[in-house]
């Protein structure tokens, strides 16, 4: 994989083994046995959540960690095989789940240490049958070479390799003729596929096999006619092609619970096959989930250990699958199926986030040559939420943009090389190209401004196209909850980091930022006053969007005027989701952009600028700039693109020290805040705001800028 997991050791571990140990029977990278888990009956693991969490990742280094010492096979569903069929093959003897099982089977077909090849007999009779329901119209050589690929699954690689080898060849030969003969195509090609199993040489266990098809469904105890009847079946798509379907996994798993009967294949074969299905959200995901929890829900067993990866939650189909979070894994799985429910056989596993410690030692690997500021490591799992994929690169960026970057926000827009045949390109536009729908990148960019349903709307009907309307909107919305973003009030994209790197993009998107002024301004409209009293909901997300274009005066008045009449409570929220508004660009006095790169809020915040300000008529003046430097202090530590100030630190805890002594009644929570948003800045946490009777932490929103 070329660099190691962090965080996923509850899979890994082999000492007590981890999960995947515990399952395979081998330790990873070792050809050393390891009690198993679930001897009677497995799960269907599916390790779930959003995009970037590195299921991906995890299914990878499964397969190196145990390639080459018990059969191992990985297929990613999202890949272009299973779109659609090649080669001219026609769709009614094509499907992602057939395609899937003849690269399933080819890659554990593979020899491992101490056992030879793995045959697939059984499989190899039904996907003939299927691909002959296709070749009414096909031309002799595309028929041949659809029949060696699917022959080959039967060569055993002992001493008669070679002599295998040149069956396949015969068989296709044979099959070619009997399928432009005169009688029936598909009956010619089976018949022609089951003869090879009486040849002399082909074994027992191979015979046996053949009469495996007698079993199908109104077969009468014919081989012949149930690979008629399943060619027919998958003809006929629908339920009839699922049902065939779910017949030819089942030939896949007869096939290896036959090549581990007996003493010597047990002695042999340390460690139970491996199967992986990456995307599994795809077809052919779902029908081979389908069809495996449901043989075993009926009784069916096998010994194959499968390990998907699902974005976002469960379908519906898996309603009643069991549920655990990767740490409650790690030493047992306690996992129990429901008899009457075939998906509760099904046990899904989601993956954390990587954790702050975690996150510091995967920067300083990467960027081992590189001089690294003592507080990135911590900002970027700050702005990431601990996301892998966030990290990884961003640590790749900081590791060749170093020391000239910065800033995150300029470690996300340098260029990024992630492989030595690619030119570089923006560290955010490679993040969102593997976080966001593609189809719906450029909505997203400008709906990621919103804060809910409403919001959302106004700025579609402002600055998408006509026929982008309410209903997609909210179709859009539902869609980021199923791939695994999270639902937040007070934002339409719930995701803190996708949602910053989309108003990245969105900043960047025209070079006057047109689109991005025009965003801010539609919903500065949106929450205008809808009275003479201006509602301190709508308030509050006016000056979040005038501070987003530079304007903080309206902020600072508003801040100043309700200081000794809110709660104390409410006003530090109020001041901490003001202060949220995304700051991607130095701006100068009138708060227009400029190509400087000093952070001009560093300077207000530590009140180098309160010479030049004329105070306005009326108000008091230490108060003004005390909340002045305030706003800008919060602004500039809670920025998830800038690394926290210690300066600014300092002097936010000073002002809001001052403040406290401007309210007896609400002393307590400045005072406290006066101690703890420091320290939160510092470490990349969120600024907590105590609730009655909580002396620890905070109730609030997790990521502090949603709806204060």
């Amino acid at each position: 994989m070329g660099r190691p997991l962090h965080g996923r050791g509850a899979l890994f571990d082999t000492d007590p083994a981890g999960l995947a140990p515990r399952l395979v029977g081998l330790r990873p990278h070792q050809h050393r046995a390891t009690p198993t888990e679930h001897r009677a009956e497995l799960p269907f693991v599916l390790l779930t959540g959003g995009r970037g969490l590195g299921k991906s990742a995890v299914l990878g280094e499964l397969r190196e960690a145990y390639k080459g010492h018990t059969p191992v096979a990985l297929i990613d569903c999202a890949d272009g095989q299973f779109a659609g069929p090649s080669g001219g093959r026609p769709r009614e003897a094509w499907s992602p789940v057939s395609q899937a099982l003849l690269v399933v089977a080819e890659q554990l077909a593979e020899p491992v240490t101490g056992a030879g090849r793995i045959t697939f007999p059984r499989l190899m009779s039904g996907l003939v049958a299927v691909a002959a329901g296709g070749w009414d119209d096909a031309d002799s050589e595309r028929i041949r070479r659809e029949v060696e690929r699917i022959l080959l699954l039967n060569e055993s690689g002992s001493w008669v390799a070679g002599m295998a080898g040149r069956m396949a060849g015969r068989v296709a030969a044979n099959v070619v003729a009997a399928v432009s003969g005169t009688g029936p195509l598909v009956s010619s090609a089976i018949e022609a596929t089951l003869e090879s199993f009486s040849d002399s040489f082909v074994s027992r266990r191979h015979q046996r096999a053949a009469t495996w098809w007698r079993d199908y469904p109104n077969a009468a105890g014919h081989a012949r006619r149930g690979l008629i009847l399943l060619s027919g079946h998958f003809r006929a798509g629908g339920t009839s092609r699922e049902h065939a379907e779910r017949y030819l996994v089942r030939a896949l798993l007869a096939d290896l619970t036959d090549a581990y009967a007996g003493v010597l294949p047990r002695m042999r074969r340390l460690g139970r096959p491996l199967v992986l299905v990456d995307n599994a959200q795809s077809a052919p995901g779902p029908g081979l989930v389908d069809a495996v929890l449901r043989d075993r829900s009926e009784g069916i067993a096998d010994q194959v250990v499968f390990v998907g990866a699902l974005r976002g939650d469960s379908p519906s189909a898996l309603r009643n699958a069991v549920r655990r979070a990767l740490p409650e894994v790690a030493r047992r799985s306690d996992w129990t199926p429901d008899p009457a429910a075939p998906s509760s056989r099904a046990l899904l596993v989601s993956l954390p986030p990587l954790s702050p410690d975690d996150t510091l030692h995967l920067v300083g690997a990467v960027c081992a040559d590189v001089p690294v500021p003592p507080q990135l490591p911590y900002a970027t799992h700050r702005l990431t939420g601990g996301n892998p994929l966030g990290v990884v690169l961003l640590a790749d960026s900081a590791a060749q943009n170093l020391p000239a970057a910065a800033s995150l926000g300029e470690l996300l827009t340098a260029d990024v090389r992630l492989q030595e045949d690619r030119d570089g390109r923006p560290a955010y536009l490679e993040l969102l190209d593997r976080l966001v729908p593609a189809d719906r990148l450029d909505e997203l960019t400008v709906l990621a401004a919103a804060h809910d349903h409403d919001s959302a709307r106004a700025l579609a009907e402002a600055l998408l196209p006509d026929d982008f309307g309410p209903a997609d909107v909210r179709a859009l919305q539902s869609r980021l909850v199923r791939e695994g973003l999270p639902e937040v009030p007070g934002r339409f994209v719930g995701d803190a980091f996708v949602r910053t790197l989309l108003l990245l993009r969105l900043h960047h998107r025209d070079a006057d930022h047109r689109q991005w002024r025009e965003a801010h301004e539609t919903l500065i409209r949106y929450y205008a006053p809808l009275a003479e009293d201006d509602d301190p909901a709508r308030a509050r997300y006016r000056l979040h969007h005038e501070l987003a274009l530079g304007g903080a005066e309206s902020a600072v008045a508003y801040l100043r005027d309700t200081f000794l009449t809110l709660d104390p409570r409410t006003w530090l929220r109020s001041l901490r989701f003001i202060a949220s508004a995304p700051y991607f660009h130095a701006h100068d006095a009138e708060g227009h952009d400029f190509a400087g790169r000093a952070d001009r809020r560093a300077a207000v915040a530590l009140g180098r600028t309160d010479a030049a300000q004329d105070v306005p008529d009326g108000v008091d003046a230490v108060l003004h700039l005390r909340v002045r430097r305030l706003l800008h202090a919060v602004w500039q530590l809670t920025d998830p693109l800038a690394l926290p100030d210690p300066k600014v630190c300092d002097r936010l805890r000073f002002e809001l020290e001052q403040l406290s002594n401007l309210r007896p009644a609400g002393n307590a929570l400045l005072w406290r805040a006066s101690r703890d948003w420091p320290e939160d800045a510092l470490a990349g946490r969120a600024l907590r705001v105590l609730e009655d009777g909580d002396g620890d932490g905070d109730g609030d929103d997790v990521n502090g800028d949603g709806e204060a």
